[in-house]
């Protein structure tokens, strides 16, 4: 029977939801999940890369790239003291060189905690933070907050391709040096929740100004005077000694008297008098026309008595839609904050205000999010968008105005800037300024946007972040049928391609983003794995000394970085990054693990029933903070049943699941497809497969699955991505076109490609890459669709 032949190549549409599956393009996928489109391709996603670099051990490398906190060396063995903040709970944990300690008793007092390594005495007490080593290993201990990490950022003060990496969990500060992270020197202690995220500002204006960074974590009492877990906004830089210190933003009424350093500081813990009324924080900060730029405070009253912070008098009041802008110059003078009229009795030039001052912005919406598009100032309210237009007068140096009275932000990190645009994620879609206009760019799947949940604090955790070298966006948020359980941080990463206008989904738990210049070139010296786990060019960016990457933080303070390169490729792998706190028999305790039934983990670095390393497994039922998992075979269904000791790490194993449209080349002629078989053009990989399953004539039965179950079909439908071995010339292609076998009709037919239990449970498999270059469908016409 001659066939007649149809080539899906380059692939550009990508995820397409607004229309039937039979009505999209032959390029477009009616379901594109841990794949996306990539410069005509079908990629896997990226993987993961750990950040931190020294480790001697696999087990000690996650650590390196974990938030961290010296807490000194072992003295013949031992330490005790407390640890910093005011967080202790199970799954927390320290390290001394290569051994691990792991905090897994819930009950009050000294208990012991898990250890890899023999150690005399190894407690912690979950109601002080104490902790005591005797007969430890000789090193620095190191204590791990396992908390969320709540932002990444640089603080523009380095050489170009090389500024300083900072991170924030709840409660501290963290730099990224020496090629780990480590307690920034001097971090203040902040109190807010895993939903409050911290927004920072560089700022660098007049010669005199050195290098500053502003941070905030918006978390402050509203409507009552100041509580001692109030957050100020804080400053830091590398000049000063004290590096970070609360920052002062008083605008004085005329009767207060400053401080002899030219700052009223607010102090959480009392200590200097306030003169005046002062912000005492703000959910955006930004640099704007040589002014600093606070949108969306909270705002004392500066009535208090002395010190006091609950008096009465002194009450913190919210003003949502107010911009407060600093006087032209240093914001660190001491009048920056003047208003017009006011000053103090210095009887200085500087105690004067000289062009301080706030302007509100005539609605009753709150200012959500704020960025950049060339030097003007875009604005996002709950559903509208304004432009902070700058006047030149310097009497009244900005006004508000208007740009779409429909179209705003609900999520603050979920702004992402461009050239000539700038994106953010909605009420109802996910929308593009230009300066001008505001419209929306999710045509192709215009219900996605309102899976996002908006329980326990879902719309604040959306952000959003650009990847440059393959031209992408990510945005991370939790989904709205997610298991409530187990689900309070984000799930899926909704991924734009900027260039080509597609969509696609990953499965992940990233808290925030950042950009991440300080690595060193990759050695193999410094390299734990071996060249085949690596599906990377050895000159590629990822591995080269200063490139600028994305990096991802998670759950339980851990980061890595998106392993991406300019030519699509990557690591086809994720990262090792959630840890496991305890294994008793089947069930696995991961704290925060935002896991679901059906997902697949790699087991790492464990220490105890070592049988289980390298071994990929499939959680069946889901708890709180556990998950029980099956074993496959291969490699083994059981595994020997040992106390676990610790270090393991747990990897998400990403299931490809690419459902295609609906395919009747025939369908204006009103007849059937018959599809006898399709070529699949794939890019080489070492022993990768996929299986092929197909749907005929809208019928939701997997035909494949089904027929195996059943013994009516012989085959398993599974396309090979290695050289078959009988054609030797395969081995040295970088392109094999490898046909499966379908001999199917219907009123259309649609393909879908995924990997069963066993490809999952196979690491040669499950983590090899994918990449599929175009489809050559071998097709013929058959009965018409009505007889």
């Amino acid at each position: 029977m001659a066939m007649d032949k149809f080539l899906i190549a380059p692939v550009n549409t990508g995820l397409q939801t607004d229309i039937k599956p039979f009505l999209l393009p032959d390029d477009a996928y009616a379901s594109l999940f841990n794949a996306y489109v990539f410069r005509g391709r079908l990629r896997k996603r990226p993987g993961g890369k750990l950040m931190g670099t020294g480790a001697t051990t696999p087990q000690m490398a996650p650590l390196f790239s974990r938030f961290r906190i010296s807490l000194g060396p072992t003295v013949g063995g031992a330490l005790a003291g407390n640890v910093p903040g005011l967080v202790y709970q199970v799954g927390q944990m320290f390290s001394i060189g290569t051994a691990i300690y792991t905090v897994v008793n819930p009950a009050v007092g000294a208990n012991a905690m898990l250890q890899t390594i023999v150690t005399t005495t190894a407690t912690y007490n979950l109601a002080t933070g104490a902790f005591a080593f005797t007969g430890a290993p000789a090193g620095n201990v190191y204590f791990y907050p396992a908390q969320p990490v709540m932002g990444l950022d640089n603080f523009q003060s380095g050489r170009i391709t090389n500024q300083p990496s900072f991170g924030f969990d709840t409660q501290f500060a963290y730099t990224f040096a020496g090629g780990a992270w480590n307690l920034s020197s001097n971090s203040p202690t902040w109190h807010g929740t895993n939903s409050q995220f911290f927004w920072v500002n560089n700022w660098k204006a007049i010669p005199l100004n050195i290098p500053s960074m502003f941070v905030t974590n918006f978390n402050a009492t509203v409507g009552a005077g100041p509580a001692l877990t109030d957050d100020p906004i804080y400053t830091y830089n590398q000049v000063n000694s004290g590096l970070w210190a609360p920052y002062s933003t008083s605008f004085n009424t005329g009767t207060g008297v400053r401080n002899a350093d030219g700052q009223t500081y607010f102090l959480p813990a009392g200590g200097a008098p306030k003169s005046g009324p002062y912000v005492m924080t703000a959910k955006i900060i930004l640099s704007f026309k040589n002014r600093l730029v606070l949108l969306n405070t909270i705002e004392n009253n500066g009535l208090g008595a002395g010190n006091a912070y609950n008096d009465g008098a002194s009450i913190n009041t919210r003003y949502p839609q107010r911009c407060r802008y600093s006087h032209n110059g240093s914001p660190f003078a001491a009048n920056a904050w003047y208003e017009p009229n006011q000053f103090d009795n210095a009887a200085t030039v500087t105690s004067k205000a000289d062009g301080a001052g706030y302007i509100d912005a005539t609605t009753d919406e709150q200012i959500i999010s704020a960025e950049f598009i060339k030097d003007r100032l875009i604005v996002y309210f709950e559903r509208s968008t304004w432009e902070l237009a700058y006047t030149g007068n310097q009497v009244l140096p900005f006004v508000w105005q208007k740009i779409n009275t429909e179209l705003g932000s609900e999520a603050t990190f979920s702004t992402v800037p461009f050239d000539k645009v700038a994106l953010t994620i909605g009420t109802s879609g996910i929308n593009a300024c230009s300066g001008a206009n505001v419209e929306r760019v999710d045509d192709k799947i215009p219900d996605q946007v309102f899976r996002i949940r908006t329980a326990n604090f879902g719309i604040d955790r959306v952000a959003g972040i650009r990847d440059y070298s393959i031209e992408m966006v990510y945005w991370t948020f939790p989904v709205s049928d997610a298991d409530p359980n187990s689900f309070i941080f984000p799930t899926k990463i909704l991924v734009y391609n900027y260039k080509n206008g597609s969509w696609a989904f990953f499965d992940d738990c990233v808290t925030a983003w950042g950009y991440f210049e300080q690595q060193d070139g990759q050695t193999w010296g410094s390299e734990l794995s071996t060249w085949a786990e690596k599906d990377v060019a050895w000159n590629s960016g990822i591995l080269q000394a200063n490139f600028r990457q994305v990096i991802a933080g998670n759950q339980q303070g851990y980061t890595f970085i998106v392993a991406t390169d300019q030519d699509g490729s990557g690591l086809a792998r994720n990262a090792p990054v959630m840890q496991i706190t305890n294994i008793v028999g089947l069930t696995m305790t991961i704290i925060n693990h935002t896991l679901d039934t059906g997902d697949f983990l790699l087991l790492e670095n464990i220490s105890g029933p070592t049988t289980l390393n390298n071994t990929i497994v499939k959680v069946l039922v889901t708890g709180v903070n556990t998950v029980t998992f099956t074993v496959f075979t291969p490699p083994s269904p059981l595994y020997v049943v040992a106390d676990y000791l610790g270090g393991g790490t747990a990897t998400r194993v990403s299931a490809i699941d690419i459902v295609t449209k609906q395919y009747n080349p025939y369908l204006e002629q009103g007849r059937n497809v018959y599809i006898s078989k399709i070529d699949f053009g794939v890019e080489t990989t070492v022993s990768g497969q996929i299986t092929i399953d197909y749907y005929t004539s809208t019928d939701a039965t997997q035909n494949v699955t089904a027929g195996i179950g059943t013994g009516a079909i012989m085959g398993t439908s599974i396309l090979e991505t290695s050289p078959y071995p009988l054609i030797t010339q395969e081995a040295f292609q970088e392109r094999l076109w490898h046909p499966v076998y379908f001999q199917t009709d219907g009123e259309c037919v649609q393909f879908e490609m995924y990997m069963t239990d066993i490809q999952m449970a196979t690491p040669a498999i499950s983590l090899s890459d994918f990449t599929l270059d175009g489809m050559l469908i071998s097709a013929t016409m058959t009965s018409d669709r009505l007889e």
